[in-house]
Order: structure tokens, then sequence, then C-alpha cells
């Protein structure tokens, strides 16, 4: 499972020009899951998540988490982060999960992270053609793989 944090202070994801998610500050996890992954991935990356320092204090040091400051999540699904550049020009993501696996995957990581923040997640809509709006704050972008935790 691979995700893409961005620290935001407005982001939204749109699908066919209706609004699905929109937040102010908080994060928007760009979420990329692969057959290999397991209920165990999901847990390990939501608690990650809603445990990342990436918010400033009063003394303008990252030393806040996205709960610390009230900030609202928004997740959706990306197969692309999972692409494979190697050969040639034309990416391949035979390592993306088919939807039989990534979408119970989905909605558990989204499921997980309400249970563990006590609100609720914005979120797309899992293989739609959807835009994304965000104003990056920082900017602080993280990535974070279960498969390879440093």
């Amino acid at each position: 499972m691979r995700a893409v944090i961005q620290k935001v202070s407005r982001a939204s994801v749109t699908v066919e020009n209706r609004i699905m998610a929109e937040i102010r500050q908080g994060l928007l996890v760009l979420l990329g899951i692969e057959d290999s992954d397991t209920n165990e991935d999901v847990d390990w990356l939501c608690n990650k998540i809603i445990q990342l320092r990436i918010f400033n204090d009063k003394n303008d040091v990252m030393n806040l988490s996205v709960q610390d400051v009230g900030g609202n999540i928004i997740v959706v699904s990306q197969f692309t982060l999972h692409a494979k550049t190697k050969k040639g020009n034309r990416p391949s993501y035979i390592r993306a999960a088919c939807p039989d696996i990534a979408v119970p995957l989905y909605e558990q990581f989204i499921s997980t992270i309400e249970k563990l923040t006590g609100n609720s997640v914005g979120s797309g809509q899992f293989g739609a053609k959807m835009e994304i709006s965000l104003i990056n704050d920082g900017p602080v972008t993280i990535i974070i793989d279960t498969k390879n935790k440093e």
C-alpha cells in the first residue's frame, strides 16, 4: 500500500462536475493498493498518517498531527501510484490491485481513519475519473509505502 500525503489548506475531489468531498485545513491522501496488501497494511498506514506531526505548533515547528489541529482528511484511490516505468515510456500497472481486492481495502482504509479520528472522511469515487483540487500547505508532501517502512 502506497500513500502520498499532502498537507493542505484546501482540497476537493469532483466526479462528473459533482463535488464529492471538500475540506479546509487537513490532509489529502492519494492511496494506491496492490495485490499483496492486507488488513495489517491498512491498520499500520492509517495509524501512521493520523499521527504524522506535520502541522505547525505555536513556535512554527512541525510538531502537531491532523487531529491536534482539528483538520479533516480526504482519501482518493489512485492505482497509478504503483506505476512501473523501467521499460519503455508507457507505465505498467501490473502491481495495482484489481477492484475485487482494492475496493474492500479502500473502504476499510476510510473506515479505519474514521474510527481512529472520530470524524467523517471525504473520498472520491473508486474507479471514476476524478478532478482533484488542492492548495498544498508548506509545501508538505510525504510518501509512505507499507512495503518499505522507512
